[in-house]
This record gives C-alpha cells, structure tokens and sequence, in this order.
C-alpha cells in the first residue's frame, strides 16, 4: 500500500507547491473537505501504477492463451501469500 498524508482542501490549495513535492515522498496526499476524503493527489510513481490496473481491469486472459511463465506462476502460487 502506498504511503499517504492526509491534508484539508484548505491547506492543500493553500500550500500546493509544497504538497506537490511531498507526493513525490508519500506516493499520494489524501485530501479532505469537513472530515471527508473528497479526493488525492497521486505521484507519478503512483499515478503510473493505477494505470496498469485499470488497464488490466478490463483485460480478458483464455486459458489456452496463457504463456508458459503465466501458466508457472499459477500452479507455483500459493493461497494468501502476497503477490511478487
């Protein structure tokens, strides 16, 4: 899970260059409007991870389609174990 900071809306707007060069350090800034998360501010890093998920989202894998290392990771895998 990435790292997250938490900031009102308020202060986000208010100090943004500084927020900005902290998403860098804490992968994503949680901002909140009256103690409700309205939103975040990704980092590169982060912003480039949730683009791979969601394009996998939609990714339909046949099993006969499947690559030999594809097929390994399966059958190596192991039930609640974190992924690698």
């Amino acid at each position: 899970m990435p790292d997250t900071s938490t900031v009102s809306a308020t202060q986000f707007v208010r100090d943004f260059p500084r927020y900005r060069d902290e998403a860098a350090h804490s992968d994503v800034i949680v901002i909140t409007s009256h103690d409700r998360i309205i939103g975040g501010y990704l980092s590169a890093r982060e912003l480039e991870h949730y683009r791979k998920l969601k394009a996998r989202e939609r990714e339909i894998l046949t099993v006969g389609e499947l690559s030999d290392d594809i097929l390994a990771a399966i059958e190596a895998a192991e039930y609640g174990a974190e992924p690698r």
